[in-house]
């Protein structure tokens, strides 16, 4: 069967973006939109009973016609509703018509879907996991990061000396500039053999100020400006060896800042674009999709510092399978597998904290499964998340075929993750 499209799906409160990828290509492309950009502004609206989004729906604010609704995000999560003529709509099923519709260039063939915000919650990402999954995207195949991880994925499929010490992004809205800086952890924490990496935000108030917007239009304030970003530029910088800096968001599309890009491009190399989140989020898809491996891993304060494996086969090759990853989100790691024993005796888990460096075994005793020879014993294991720290496995016969059919055994395991157990 041929592999559908990965999409890398940015959002925020004004547009969004769509970087996608298909197999035996070089690397992800960017949708186009139109001459001017690649973003679509998030805006849906109906005139005579025709939907449109985008800049078409934005007309029919400024002209006064029809109905169009903008900040879907917000008004999805908040619960409203919108009424025009006798119908009435709820702000979910108008995001989910708007992404239904920016998605409309590549119909049913979507094999999986990373939505890249500014900033996650367990609540914006359940509204995105279930509008993906309504529009059939299988639900293990959908996932949501931030900004800071996407940039992150972004720079582990660019050379590794881009990134061999620390990158900086800097992103510039009309009215603020926020830098990330990605940095690789101590060596030495987890098994040895991974890399972990995280990213350290910083926010410039001064440019909160009324004078920063669009400082083009006075030249002093464009002047005022360029030595403000310069000062924060040093302040980023200060004790750090930056290996690549990368300029995104509106604000840069402007020569504004001469003085700073100066300072920007000593002894480094600096990079300026519009898709760097979209195109991170479809790397992310690859990973997770195609490879399989996390290495690098991406780590924050929301991620689990825990691994849990079991010793089992895969494709010929004996490994520790991870059923829970590091830097997973709790609330994506809900999953299911189907395994065959060889025989009847206990799954063990290895238990692996970054936190403490410890690794912990923990017994499921298999004991009142019914007896069946070798290699037809099929069993289903489950893991749920109750909470950040609470994990519940569960282990159940599934029968093998026509042979033996399913039993009523089943066995649950709660565990204790993040030193919640101390």
């Amino acid at each position: 069967m041929e592999q559908g499209y990965l999409i890398g799906y940015e959002i925020n409160e004004k547009s969004c973006q769509i970087s996608y990828y298909k197999a035996k290509e070089l690397e992800p492309q960017t949708l186009e939109v139109d001459g001017e950009n690649d973003f679509i502004p998030i805006c849906v609206g109906n005139f005579r009973g025709t939907w449109v989004m985008g800049r078409d729906a934005l007309r029919l604010l400024k002209v006064k016609e029809g109905f169009a609704v903008t900040r879907l995000l917000e008004r999805g999560l908040a619960g409203e509703q919108f009424d025009y003529g006798d119908e009435s709509y709820e702000g979910v099923w108008l995001l989910s018509k708007f992404i239904q519709m920016t998605l409309e260039p590549f119909k049913d063939n979507i094999e999986g879907i990373v939505f890249s915000v500014p900033e996650l919650s367990e609540d914006l990402a359940n509204l995105l996991r279930t509008i993906a999954t309504r529009m059939n995207i299988p639900k293990h195949n959908i996932f949501i990061q931030d900004y800071k991880e996407s940039f992150c994925n972004y720079l582990f499929y660019q050379p590794k000396d881009l990134w061999q010490y620390e990158s900086a992004l800097f992103h510039c809205e009309r009215t603020e500039i926020k830098a990330y800086v990605m940095r690789r952890l101590m060596q030495g924490i987890g098994d040895g053999k991974t890399t972990f990496v995280t990213v350290d935000e910083m926010i410039n108030s001064q440019m909160k100020e009324s004078a920063f917007i669009y400082p083009v239009i006075d030249t002093e304030k464009a002047k005022d400006a360029d030595l403000q970003f310069s000062k924060f530029i040093d302040l980023v910088f200060k004790k750090r060896i930056i290996s690549s800096v990368f300029l995104t968001g509106e604000g840069f599309e402007n020569e504004w800042f001469s003085k700073s890009l100066r300072s920007i491009c000593q002894g480094r190399r600096a990079f300026m674009g519009n898709n760097l989140y979209s195109k991170g989020a479809c790397y992310a898809a690859y990973r997770k999709l195609y490879t399989h491996v996390e290495d690098p891993v991406y780590l924050s304060e929301n991620k689990l510092s825990d691994k849990i494996t079991i010793s089992m086969r895969v494709l010929g090759q004996d490994m520790a399978y991870p059923i829970v990853s590091w830097g997973a989100r709790w609330y994506e790691s809900n999953n299911q597998w189907e395994v065959l024993i060889k025989e009847v005796k206990d799954i063990e888990l290895q238990i692996e904290s970054l936190l403490d460096g410890t690794i912990k075994t923990e017994v499921i005793s298999l004991h009142g499964f019914p007896s069946r020879t070798e290699y037809s014993m099929r069993l289903q294991i489950e893991t749920l998340f109750l909470d950040e720290k609470t994990c519940k496995i569960t282990v159940r016969d599934v029968g093998f075929g026509e042979f033996f059919p399913p039993s009523d055994f089943k066995v649950e395991k709660i565990l204790r993750l993040g030193g919640s157990d101390e």
